[in-house]
């Protein structure tokens, strides 16, 4: 096993490539259940909190079905094989690296304009509504750059295309540094908690034009430099 500080500084990613060996090793099939997060957090040594978002990225693609419960009942499902998709994701994420901040935000424009453009749920709706409170009271660039990108991967899972959501998982990384430099840049969040309250009002409205406009707009006042519009 890792040594305890290799353990901390391991990414979601590599948590998802043991957990996906894991899977093999131990011959599940699909219907067969996980350790549950707090076993694999020990298997692993890594936080609860990595195990939680690689499970949440295996759920998105289909992978797992959370359950809650506790003793036998702990642990998340199998509903399908994970070497492709798993491995096609881990692939994104280390290509991430080379992506320009252009690529990565216009990526995400597409994605997040064709989410807004389709039906919301009440479930997402209230996630996005829980980050946008949080946004009022963050105290630093990087808490308010959280609940932000909390927000848009809410707005995305909330179209319901599980690759679109696993994408937006995957750039998450990469949107956190840029965002936080537009944040930085901008000198406060006055402008850009705007748009998300006409982001969200508009998607709770069910009007798609103006969901896809909101987003456009806020997406260039974020990032000028990238050209949207």
């Amino acid at each position: 096993m890792p040594t305890q500080r290799r353990a901390r500084s391991r990414t979601f990613e590599e948590v998802l490539a043991q957990i996906e060996h894991r899977i093999a090793t131990m011959g599940l099939t699909v219907g067969d259940r996980l350790p549950g997060e707090r076993q694999l957090a020990e298997q692993l040594q890594v936080s609860r909190s990595s195990v939680r978002e690689a499970l949440r990225v295996l759920e998105t693609l289909g992978v797992l079905s959370s359950q809650v419960g506790r003793g036998p009942d702990a642990g998340a499902v199998l509903t399908s094989h994970p070497t492709t998709p798993l491995t096609d994701l881990l692939r994104l994420n280390l290509g991430l690296a080379t992506l320009t901040e252009q690529e990565i935000i216009a990526t995400r424009l597409m994605i997040e304009q064709w989410s807004a453009a389709h039906h919301s749920t009440a479930a997402s709706l209230r996630t996005m509504g829980e980050a946008l409170a949080a946004m009022d009271t963050a105290a630093a660039p990087e808490e308010f750059v959280d609940q932000d990108i909390a927000f848009h991967v809410a707005l995305v899972d909330a179209a319901g295309n599980r690759l679109n959501s696993a994408i937006m998982r995957a750039l998450r990384n990469a949107l956190r540094q840029y965002a936080v430099e537009a944040v930085t840049r901008l000198g406060h969040t006055r402008d850009l908690q705007a748009d998300h309250r006409r982001i969200y009002e508009a998607i709770a409205a069910g009007d798609t034009t103006a969901s896809v406009t909101a987003v456009t707009q806020h997406l260039a006042r974020a990032y000028p430099s990238t050209a949207i519009g």
